[in-house]
């Protein structure tokens, strides 16, 4: 009874009544909360919002897990980031994830392809290019892990007009992607169909980016840049296993996977749509702190940067899906910080 009491009084004691409002003046977007109350959020030096400035002022936080158990998360800095690659599966041989690959002296596109058992035509498809494309060493390709096309969901898009498009199986698809049903795609998810084909009339695969103000998205994390960008529009930030990282903007949670599973490499991800039809990827988290269908606001703390999937270390896979990804303007090797 006396840990019940315990438990229901940290619980209220980390509620947040206070309202949330967004206001506008002066071209700056200004988010009140207690939150942000008892932090500076503006740093006249970054074109970004800061959330935090200490983040070990942070207090724990309570995890739903499997909708019925309350857990606790009080010291992520205490896990090992190597125990966290053997539990998680970071060296799991599955090779369903896109590689980026790194060209380098000598190839063509057909000596690529071959490398990775896949036609020449995904190679270039996966990448935009044509069979009169130039590639040049350093460049980096995308390589698709099976013959086929990559898709990034657009609003409107069903599973049968995508594999109607691509002349595809819509099972396969599903299969493929380890997805539920047929229902089960959101805007902003990159699928991979097996077996498709390019039509003669398509877009290409990137979609058109949208422009935003520079400081719409904040940084999701702090730490160092150590890939630069990379598949899908993507920045890695590595910092300690345990690191907060956090909403980049307001927004829906569409997927909030924490099964410790491959996940095409991504590990335990989450993914928000934001108000202007922008998504954020967030891969290879520790833990997450989100579920589908919460509404978070810039600065919310989603999960704890792990190295879940395919990851070597600790780092959050960070990319923006319509528009352009704001940590692309630094060079591997920076450190991005709140301070």
């Amino acid at each position: 009874m006396l840990g019940a009491v315990f438990l229901f009084g940290t619980m209220y004691a980390s509620c947040d009544t206070s309202a949330n409002v967004n206001s506008f003046g002066n071209g700056k977007i200004v988010f009140f909360n207690s939150f942000f109350n008892k932090h500076s959020n503006q740093n006249s030096d970054s074109l970004f919002y800061s959330p935090v400035s200490a983040i070990a002022l942070e207090t724990p936080d309570l995890k739903i897990i499997q909708d019925n158990t309350i857990g606790g998360v009080s010291a992520p800095y205490i896990v090992s980031g190597k125990v966290l690659g053997d539990v998680f599966g970071g060296a799991n041989q599955n090779q369903k994830d896109v590689v980026d690959y790194t060209v380098q002296p000598g190839d063509t596109f057909q000596s690529i392809a071959n490398s990775y058992k896949i036609s020449v035509n995904t190679l270039l498809w996966a990448n935009d290019l044509t069979s009169s494309s130039t590639i040049k060493v350093g460049q980096s390709l995308s390589i698709l892990p099976t013959d086929g096309i990559l898709h990034v969901v657009k609003n409107g898009d069903t599973l049968s007009g995508i594999s109607q498009t691509y002349k595809a199986q819509s099972p396969d698809i599903i299969s493929y992607n380890d997805l539920a049903n047929q229902d089960d795609i959101y805007i902003g998810d990159i699928l991979i169909v097996p077996g498709g084909t390019m039509p003669k009339k398509a877009s290409p695969i990137i979609n058109n980016q949208v422009p935003l103000a520079d400081n719409f998205f904040i940084f999701p994390t702090q730490g160092r840049v150590t890939q630069g960008l990379h598949y899908y529009n993507a920045v890695d930030v590595a910092s300690s296993c345990g690191t907060s990282v956090y909403a980049a903007a307001s927004g829906i949670v569409q997927r909030a996977v924490y099964n410790n599973a491959w996940n095409l490499g991504m590990g335990n991800y989450v993914t928000i749509l934001h108000s202007n039809g922008t998504v954020t990827y967030y891969g290879h988290f520790q833990n997450v702190f989100v579920k589908p269908g919460d509404k978070v606001i810039t600065g919310d703390r989603i999960g704890l940067i792990g190295r879940t999937g395919n990851a070597t270390g600790c780092h959050v896979h960070f990319q923006v899906l319509g528009a352009r990804n704001p940590l692309a303007k630094y060079p591997v090797g920076s450190t991005i910080s709140y301070k």
